[in-house]
């Protein structure tokens, strides 16, 4: 009865004190991603084939059940808590992306996933993300270094191996969401403008004498040029494939179960889903996602408007642009902007990584964003 009484206590005051608009959009943006796995992947094909397999739903379930753990768990401790955890979470994780070159499992050219007992065929690089953002902004914000450029300088020795680490998998998309979240924070931190164009520029310049005069980056290299020159395109398929659908779909769709993308480009639900959604239900669905999002990301915002806190604050940009940048990302990929990435939709793309992963976003979020106990 005590133990009963102590978990509706702690409910209670979660619930209290959470921002429940922000923590409904992330229901709602999870309910979106679980619809269209039933009707897109599972329902229609299921009823067609007479197979009855709803799998991929029921493994979306398990792990969207199992993120709104990860989120109360996250959004319901204290806040300095959450801070040292992060660290510690953080360490391991990048223990664990260090591991993937020598015991990872290898997928189509690319070694990005380990096996773990309880998660087979996690991407180690999904539970870094979040918290790198934490980690970078406790760097930024400490008092123990008063030089802001020695700060910037350990920032950056750090996402420099988390990106080193990223190439050898490889993985360019994640490495570019890694060194723009990076730029983010630290010209939010109120860098020099000079210094950040400057270093900008040199990243840029880095990038390009990568891919084209180191061979273990060539692969990006024959990725732009095809994406460059459509008529060459290995690389295109999958991409023209998905413009295709988006057209085909028009502004409101073809209807439940009626698109073929899905069946056409392998990984169809994870790095193409919103052409999948767009040929069925339309350009209007992929508005009003993107609507979602921008609401999502705006409400944050505002939280982040009346906060005092500098540390909290960056951590709130960083979570926030991640995940907006990741949802434009794929996006942009999906609709022939961008080369391809191999990037999930947050919140809606299937995978048990992906999910998990915006869900200690979404924890994180919450809990620097709910109301304080004075």
């Amino acid at each position: 009865m005590e133990r009963k009484n102590l978990l509706q206590s702690l409910y209670y005051n979660w619930w209290k004190n959470i921002d429940k608009f922000i923590f409904s959009l992330i229901v709602i943006l999870f309910l979106t991603g679980l619809f269209f796995s039933l009707v897109s992947t599972s329902l229609i094909a299921s009823d067609k084939l007479n197979t009855n397999d709803y799998s991929f739903f029921f493994k979306h379930l398990v792990f969207i059940f199992l993120g709104i753990l990860v989120i109360f768990a996250l959004s319901s401790i204290d806040q300095n808590k959450l801070l040292k955890y992060s660290v510690v979470i953080f360490v391991f994780s990048l223990i664990l992306l260090l591991l993937v070159p020598l015991i990872g499992i290898e997928v189509k050219g690319s070694k990005r996933w380990i096996d773990l007992y309880f998660l087979p065929r996690f991407q180690p690089i999904e539970l870094v993300k979040p918290f790198f953002i934490v980690f970078i902004s406790l760097i930024l914000c400490s008092q123990k270094y008063h030089n802001i450029y020695l700060k910037y300088l350990i920032s950056f020795i750090l996402t420099l191996s988390v990106a080193l680490l990223l190439s050898f998998q490889p993985d360019i998309g994640q490495t570019i969401l890694v060194f723009f979240s990076w730029l983010i924070l630290i010209f939010t931190s109120g860098i020099n403008l000079m210094f950040l164009t400057i270093l900008f520029l040199s990243l840029i310049f880095l990038f390009f004498y990568l891919i084209f005069f180191v061979s273990k980056f060539i692969y990006i290299k024959n990725r732009i040029l095809s994406f460059l020159d459509s008529e060459t395109g290995t690389y295109n398929f999958q991409s023209d494939k998905a413009m295709e659908s988006i057209i085909s779909g028009g502004f409101f769709g073809k209807g439940i179960g009626e698109g073929i993308l899905k069946n056409r480009v392998p990984e169809a639900h994870t790095d193409y889903i919103i052409s999948v959604i767009s040929e069925e239900f339309g350009v209007i669905a992929i508005i009003l996602i993107l609507l979602l999002f921008l609401i999502f990301i705006f409400s944050v915002f505002k939280k982040i408007y009346y906060e005092n806190e500098e540390r909290i604050k960056l951590i709130l940009v960083g979570c926030s642009s991640l995940i907006l940048m990741q949802a434009l990302i794929h996006i942009g990929v999906n609709i022939r902007l961008f080369p391809t990435t191999g990037m999930t939709l947050p919140f809606i793309s299937y995978g048990g990584s992906s999910i998990i992963s915006i869900s200690i976003l979404s924890g994180i979020i919450l809990n620097f964003t709910k109301r304080r106990i004075s």
